[in-house]
């Protein structure tokens, strides 16, 4: 995908921005993808040290550091994005958005195999949270803000917590990452003790009953 393209996306998609010309000069994700096409591009033809050089000079200007060995579809919508980190093995799907200090992290020390995350298309990730691992965020979730998601998300969820937890969705399919709706998001812990809370006047009333 073109940058022009790519900026005309986040214009689209962004109810502050008021002309692509404003995404191509102000953006800080707008540079920090831009950035990353090219640093992309020396990492594919091995060049490592260009490739590392031109992703940390983005980083100092943007606040976003993006590994150049990550690899990112198109249509990425990075809004705010100080303090994002995406990993050298993280994958990024088409139309997802990331809001700042999101990580998609690495765990474990060995070189040269799957380290960090794998996100689907049209996923939405909240600002602070943390994607740990090797894990698959499948296509349509919603990431909850300050969620911690260690294991895998199946596509159409959305997530929550501490350490997140899926919440259903009824089997609708809703792109997220388009209409900007994380704040949308039930809390699974209320929603348990709102379900304990029903339980008991269920049971008080047939203690109630019988007596």
């Amino acid at each position: 995908m073109g940058f022009i393209k790519d900026a005309k996306l986040i214009a689209e998609r962004d109810p502050a921005a008021r002309n692509v010309i404003e995404v191509m000069l102000l953006y800080p994700g707008y540079k920090a993808l831009r950035s990353h096409r090219v640093a992309s591009f020396f990492h594919r033809h091995k060049m490592y040290f260009i490739a590392r050089f031109v992703s940390q000079c983005s980083s100092r200007r943007t606040g976003i550091e993006i590994h150049p060995g990550a690899k990112i579809g198109d249509g990425l919508f990075i809004d705010h994005g100080h303090g994002i980190v995406i990993g050298e093995t993280a994958v990024i799907g088409d139309n997802c958005t990331i809001y700042h200090q999101v990580t998609l992290g690495g765990t474990g020390r060995t070189k040269h195999i799957k380290r960090h995350p794998t996100v689907g298309n049209n996923v939405l990730i909240g600002a602070g949270a943390k994607i740990l691992g090797p894990v698959t965020i499948g296509d349509n979730c919603l990431i909850g803000s300050g969620s911690v998601v260690l294991h895998d998300v199946p596509a159409n969820s959305t997530v929550t917590g501490l350490k997140a937890r899926v919440i259903k969705t009824d089997g609708e399919r809703v792109a997220h990452s388009i209409d900007l709706d994380h704040h949308k998001v039930i809390d699974p812990i209320a929603q348990e003790i709102n379900q304990l809370k029903e339980e008991i006047e269920a049971l008080r009333a047939k203690l109630e009953e019988k007596n």
